[in-house]
């Protein structure tokens, strides 16, 4: 009896990987995602160590390499333009550029997943839950719009201010430990005419990059700045563009000109670099997945590959103990918690950046786990 309801939170990295999982082990997974389709713009994100193998089993090795950035070095410049220093060897975004790591875009690969689950995946694009009430046999959930439904399980796959944690865990505040920066990207014109290739500025606390991406066509933009905890609504995004422009007003090089294009620009992110700690991951009939349970903030240069892992392991899981959940989530945290931890302690431990960390350290901790083979998902 493996074809349950399961509600999946989150259109995610995550969410993605674990509805095609389940529905390839029987279930019934449903996603609800609060934005009306797949978001769209995003970082440059890296698959590294464990989660390359989810991704070749999911058949989706070729396809993921051909999209990768191709990214051949980096450059520091003055606030003139003038450039400083330069690097063939390593990333900002990437780390090292000779190894087995694949870098993607974000919406690149949401949108690899998607098409991989969505035929046996119900959407519902435009929504959010309002409220989860358990009992012994369901969780009677609530919509903004959909009708009232009842689910086998619900998992959280909604990110670092997971709306299914704060329902069934709790205030965030409880959870999220803060690194002392934030970070801002954003879509840019490749107006630098920059080949595979990023470019930055520093001043004293914050950095300013611009890097090309989809074969140089695109550009992201970069703005990180380090601070003490700041108090702002995490969906105004009028508010946290009236911080960058504040805390960003002076700087040099081609800053007053990507201010001006954030204004306006429709994939606009902000959020701070913070972890997500939590002893359980799960609360009866409701478990959290990726950034959701566990984020490493993008500091880790892991958040991707960890969420992958994650929803396989939990998938895997699910599948093994079709009649009871409360072993199949006993079982996933005890196989990933120290893979968490060695990912979440890279971004502890280091700079703002992935390329200051040493190749061997990265490699332990994107290897610290063993995938399972499991005989429900084929």
């Amino acid at each position: 009896m493996r074809s349950k309801n399961v509600l999946i939170s989150g259109a995610s990295v995550a969410g993605l990987t674990l509805a095609h999982w389940l529905q390839r082990a029987g279930f019934r997974p449903t996603v609800v995602e609060r934005a009306p389709g797949l978001r769209r713009g995003g970082q440059a994100i890296d698959i590294r160590g464990s989660a390359l193998g989810v991704v070749e089993r999911m058949g989706l090795l070729d396809k993921v390499r051909s999209a990768t950035t191709d990214m051949r070095g980096m450059s520091f410049v003055d606030a003139r333009g003038e450039e400083l220093s330069r690097s063939t060897e390593a990333t900002l975004t990437g780390g090292l550029i000779d190894n087995d790591d694949v870098e993607i875009m974000r919406d690149d690969l949401t949108t690899f997943l998607f098409d991989t689950s969505r035929y046996g995946t119900e959407y519902l694009f435009g929504d959010v839950i309002t409220s989860v009430e358990q009992n012994d046999d369901t969780v009677e959930v609530r919509f903004r719009h959909e009708r009232p439904r009842s689910f086998d399980l619900v998992i959280g796959a909604d990110g670092l201010h997971s709306n299914v944690r704060r329902l069934a865990f709790g205030p965030e505040s409880d959870f999220l430990h803060f690194l002392g920066s934030y970070l801002a990207i954003f879509s840019v014109q490749n107006y630098l005419g920059l080949d595979h290739w990023q470019t930055y500025h520093t001043s004293d606390d914050l950095l300013v990059g611009v890097y090309s991406v989809r074969q140089n066509t695109e550009a992201r933009a970069m703005l990180l700045f380090d601070s003490p905890e700041l108090d702002y609504d995490h969906r105004d995004l009028d508010q946290q563009r009236s911080i960058l422009a504040e805390r960003f007003a002076g700087v040099g090089w081609e800053t007053p000109r990507l201010l001006e294009i954030m204004r306006d620009a429709p994939d606009f992110y902000f959020d701070s670099m913070s972890q997500v700690h939590l002893d359980h991951w799960s609360n009866g009939r409701v478990g959290l997945v990726g950034d959701a349970g566990y984020c490493a903030s993008p500091r880790s240069g892991q958040g991707t590959s960890i969420a992958m892992v994650g929803a396989y392991v939990l998938a895997g899981e699910l599948a093994n103990h079709p009649h009871d959940h409360r072993a199949a989530f006993t079982r996933y945290q005890d196989l990933m918690r120290d893979y968490v931890r060695n990912n979440q302690r890279l971004a502890q431990n280091r700079a703002a950046d992935i390329s200051s960390t040493p190749p061997d350290e990265l490699a332990r901790a994107a290897n610290s786990i063993t995938l399972p083979d499991w005989p429900y998902l084929g």
